[in-house]
């Protein structure tokens, strides 16, 4: 059995979770870690046993390593990313893809040039509620999609603002929808189809920092149907993400990693309806490794098979125009056409 060598550039909390998921595939190693603090590469590196480097140009030089992992802060996604693909290594990139479209765009087209898979850290689409409600979609079981609704009350302190130089700036780290609300809004996408356009209105009203902490949108799907989207890091104590679907013939409720409502005529409830976990609400380190495991396992199969992983660079570029139409949206008070 071929052994799937991985590199890691970025030692930021995040990186943990990539750490967990490869150590936890059989057939899978970590090879290399990368970052730009050498004592956190170092630290890293010595606990899983592999090698490390300051420059990630070192990492992507090293002829055994196949897939390169990014989790560095959002804004330097584009630039490390296009380097990892054009040194011939497959890209997992932590979300957002990137922090402009234009930018999301290069990496997209930088990927199919090299002929090497690109894929956006999505993991939720991979939570078997997720994966029951996307069939149902799917089958159109629930009739015509009319309205789909998508809210984040999620918490986030100052000091977690303030705890680097970058976090809350437009250009480094975005707001609640490009960063905490990314998650949903790929749901969303991924449910109800592409946008045609939308209206939205941004705010920065409990914290000190560039981006805003409240976000809102109603978007009109192409196909036809409408959907609504709020995403925030003000919100006391912090809830859980919830998602909406009403159709023609019937209605699927989920907040966290919960499904609270099923109308799905002729389809029985899943077993999984009132149960499961979620983490994230107030503290983004409080979430699990597992999906990040299932979508790298998804992104292995892809490989291996030729086929498109589950989660492509096209799904993160959607995303980000999205996030930058509403922000344009709310810049001129006007209906923005995608």
């Amino acid at each position: 059995m071929k052994v799937w060598n991985f590199g890691l550039i970025g030692c930021g909390s995040v990186a943990d979770f990539h750490i967990e998921a490869i150590r936890q595939i059989e057939g899978a190693r970590l090879a290399c870690i990368s970052s730009r603090n050498e004592e956190k590469a170092k630290a890293a590196a010595e606990r899983e046993g592999c090698e490390w480097t300051s420059d990630y140009h070192i990492l992507l030089a090293r002829p055994d390593i196949d897939i390169v992992c990014v989790t560095t802060s959002s804004g330097s996604h584009a630039s490390i990313g296009v380097d990892v693909l054009r040194a011939g290594k497959h890209l997992v990139i932590e979300k957002p893809i990137a922090m402009t479209a234009a930018d999301a765009e290069l990496l997209v087209q930088t990927a199919k040039q090299c002929g090497r898979k690109l894929s956006v850290i999505s993991q939720r689409r991979f939570e078997a509620q997720h994966q029951a409600v996307k069939r149902v979609l799917e089958d159109g079981a629930i009739g015509k999609l009319l309205l789909a609704e998508i809210s984040l009350p999620f918490y986030r302190s100052q000091q977690y603002y303030d705890s680097a130089d970058w976090r809350g700036t437009i250009a480094e780290d975005g707001g609640a929808l490009m960063n905490q609300g990314i998650h949903s809004i790929d749901l969303l996408l991924w449910f109800a189809g592409e946008v045609g356009s939308v209206f939205g209105k941004l705010a920065t009203q409990t914290h000190r920092m560039e981006a805003e902490d409240l976000g809102l949108a109603i978007v009109q799907f192409k196909n036809g149907a409408f959907g609504t989207i709020m995403a925030s890091t003000s919100i006391q104590p912090g809830f859980a993400a919830s998602i909406n679907l009403y159709g023609e013939r019937g209605t699927i409720k989920l907040e966290g990693s919960s499904i609270v409502h099923w109308t799905v005529p002729d389809r029985p409830e899943p077993s999984w309806i009132h149960t499961g976990s979620y983490g994230g609400v107030t503290d983004p380190r409080s979430i699990v490794s597992d999906y990040h495991q299932s979508q790298l396992l998804d992104v292995i199969a892809a490989i291996e098979t030729g086929i498109e992983p589950l989660v492509t660079g096209e799904d993160g570029l959607r995303a980000v125009q999205l996030v930058e139409a509403i922000y344009k949206s709310a810049a001129e008070s006007s209906q923005i056409q995608l």
